[in-house]
C-alpha cells in the first residue's frame, strides 16, 4: 500500500477510535482508580460559561503521570475553592499532528494547553499568530531559578503586537539518552563498561551483540530502534542529534540560514545516508517506518529491539514497579562522542504550557500556572509523574534527583546538569518549528528507506523545503 494513503487511513483511524472512546466513557474525573478519558462532549461549553478552569494536558504514557495532576489539581482545588476540569488528550498518538490545531480552529478552546513535543512544532506558531497570552509576568518573580537556556526556549515572537515575550511557562524538561537491555548484554560476556565511547565502534557495538546472540542462544533480536517514520516526532529528535554529533548546522548563532553552504548540504547527506543504512541493512525492524511516537517504547519492551533512542523517562517509568528490570536488567547510556572525538552536546527539550488569548478564564489559569510552578509544588509534582525532570536549577539540589541508586533518573540529572547541552531550534529560529512540524527529516529518511531515493536527492527536496518556510517566514531571529 501507498505509504502516504497509509498515513492517511491512520490518521483517519485514530480520529474514529478518539471519538468512539469519548461516547464510551462519558466526560468523568480521573481519580487515582479510573483509567484518565478523551473529553469531546459540549461539556466544554458549560465550562466556558462556568467558572471552572478547563485544561487540555497531554495523556501520560504511564498512569502515574495523570495521577500526578489530578493529585496538583485535588490539592490547588481545595486550597482555593476552584474547580478544573481535566481532558487528558493523545495528541502524542495522532499522526497527523494536527489534531490540536483542528480543535484550536472550532468554537471551544481550552485555558490551559499542555502538549508533548508542541514545544517544537506547535507553540511557536500560536505565538507568532497572536493566540498564546504573555505571562511574563508569571516568569518574572521566579526568572533568577531556572536554568536559563531552558527558560529561553518560551521566549516567543508575536506577529500581531511586533514584540518578543514569554508566551509560555516551563514546565520540564528531558534529552536523547540511549536505553538498553543490561542482561542481554551479560548473556554474551559483557557489562556496561564494555560499551565504547566512540562513535563507530558505539553502533557497530549493538551490532555486535546481536550476532553473538543470534549465534549463541538463537535470539534473533533487532539491535538498533532507531524510528524511521514522519509520523513520530522521535524521528526530527533522534535525527537532530546526528546532525549535532556530524556537527552539521542549519543555522548560524545569528539565526541565518546555511543550507545553501556546499559543506553543510554534504553534512546532511551524510547524516541521511548514515542513518538510513541500519534499515537498509535490516538491523532496525521493518515496520519502523510506521511507527508513531509510543512505539520504540513498546518494541523494547516487548525486547523486540535491544536499544532505542528516547527523549524522556518514559521506558524505565513503565517499569520502575519491577525493581529487577528496572535495576539490573534496564540500562542507560549517552550518546557517544561525536565522531571527529569532540565530547557530545545533548539536545534538550522543554515541554510548556501555555494559556490562550481567548481563553475564558485568564485570571484562573494564570493564578493555577502561578501555584503550579512554585518550586516545592513542581518538583513534588515531577516526582509523583516520574518521567520528566525539572526546569529550575535549584531543585537538582534535591537528593531525588542525583539518587546513585536510581540510575535512570541520576543519568539524565547529569546529562542536563553537567555534560554539553543545547536547546532544539525553534527557541532560536521560530521557523524552524515547522521544519520540525512537518518532520522534513523524516519524510527524507522515509524517502531513501522505502523509495530508494538516493540521500542526495532526499537532501536537496529537503533543502529545497527548508528554504521555502524560511521564505515564508521571514526573518524573526530571538534578542535574547
Amino acid at each position: 500500500m501507498n505509504k502516504y494513503i497509509r498515513y492517511i487511513l491512520i490518521s483517519c483511524a485514530v480520529f474514529f477510535l478518539t471519538v468512539a472512546f469519548s461516547n464510551v466513557f462519558p466526560s468523568e474525573k480521573l481519580t487515582s482508580t479510573s483509567e484518565p478519558t478523551v473529553n469531546l462532549s459540549n461539556k466544554a461549553t458549560t465550562e466556558q460559561e462556568e467558572n471552572i478552569l478547563n485544561l487540555w494536558w497531554d495523556k501520560g504514557f504511564n498512569l502515574e503521570e495523570d495521577k500526578a495532576l489530578q493529585k496538583l489539581v485535588d490539592n490547588w482545588e481545595k486550597q482555593t475553592g476552584n474547580k478544573v476540569q481535566i481532558h487528558f488528550y493523545a495528541f502524542g498518538l495522532d499522526p497527523s499532528s494536527q489534531k490540536p490545531q483542528r480543535y484550536l480552529q472550532g468554537s471551544i478552546s481550552p485555558d490551559i494547553f499542555m502538549s508533548f513535543k508542541s514545544e517544537s512544532t506547535l507553540n511557536t506558531s500560536l505565538a507568532r499568530e497572536g493566540k498564546l497570552t504573555d505571562v511574563e509576568d508569571l516568569i518574572e518573580p521566579i526568572k533568577e531559578i531556572y536554568d536559563q537556556d531552558a527558560l529561553q526556549t518560551t521566549y516567543y515572537y508575536n506577529d500581531i503586537d511586533k514584540k518578543w515575550s514569554y508566551y509560555a511557562v516551563p514546565i520540564h524538561q528531558a534529552t536523547i539518552h540511549i536505553y538498553y537491555w543490561k542482561d542481554l548484554l551479560e548473556k554474551v560476556g559483557r557489562t556496561e563498561k564494555d560499551i565504547p565511547q566512540d562513535w563507530d565502534g558505539f553502533w557497530q557495538f549493538w551490532i555486535d551483540v546481536h550476532q553473538d546472540l543470534k549465534t549463541q542462544h538463537q535470539e534473533n533480536i533487532y539491535p538498533i530502534g532507531l524510528p524511521m517514520s514522519i509520523e513520530a516526532g522521535d524521528t526530527y529528535q533522534a535525527f537532530e542529534q546526528v546532525l549535532e554529533a556530524y556537527n552539521v548546522k542549519i543555522i548560524d548563532s545569528e539565526g541565518n540560514l546555511l543550507v545553501d553552504d556546499p559543506k553543510v548540504r554534504q553534512g546532511i547527506i551524510n547524516c541521511l545516508d548514515w542513518y538510513s543504512k541500519y534499515y537498509r541493512q535490516g538491523y532496525v525492524p521493518k515496520d519502523a517506518v510506521d511507527w508513531t511516537n509510543p512505539d520504540n517504547n513498546r518494541k523494547f519492551l516487548n525486547r523486540e529491539i535491544l536499544m532505542t533512542t528516547n527523549a524522556s523517562l518514559s521506558i524505565p517509568a513503565a517499569v520502575r514497579k519491577e525493581p529487577d528490570t528496572y535495576n539490573n536488567k534496564l540500562g542507560i547510556v549517552e550518546f557517544p562522542n561525536k565522531p571527529n572525538g569532540e565530547r557530545m552536546r545533548h539536545i534538550f527539550l522543554v515541554e510548556q504550557a501555555v494559556i490562550f488569548t481567548d481563553a475564558p478564564h485568564q485570571k484562573l489559569a494564570k493564578d493555577f500556572l502561578a501555584y503550579l510552578i512554585q518550586p516545592e509544588i513542581i518538583n513534588q509534582y515531577l516526582k509523583d509523574s516520574g518521567r520528566h525532570s525539572p526546569t529550575y536549577e535549584t531543585l537538582y539540589q534535591d537528593s531525588y534527583w542525583n539518587n546513585p541508586d536510581d540510575p535512570h533518573t541520576s543519568t539524565v540529572t547529569k546529562t542536563l546538569t553537567k555534560s554539553l547541552t543545547r536547546p532544539i531550534y525553534p527557541s532560536k529560529t521560530p521557523a524552524y518549528s515547522l521544519i520540525l512540524k512537518e518532520n522534513v527529516w523524516g519524510r527524507s529518511i522515509e524517502k531513501i528507506v522505502l523509495d530508494n531515493v538516493t540521500p542526495e536527492a532526499a537532501a536537496d527536496e529537503a533543502i529545497t523545503r527548508i528554504k521555502e518556510i524560511f521564505a515564508e517566514w521571514g526573518y524573526t531571529k530571538s534578542p535574547k
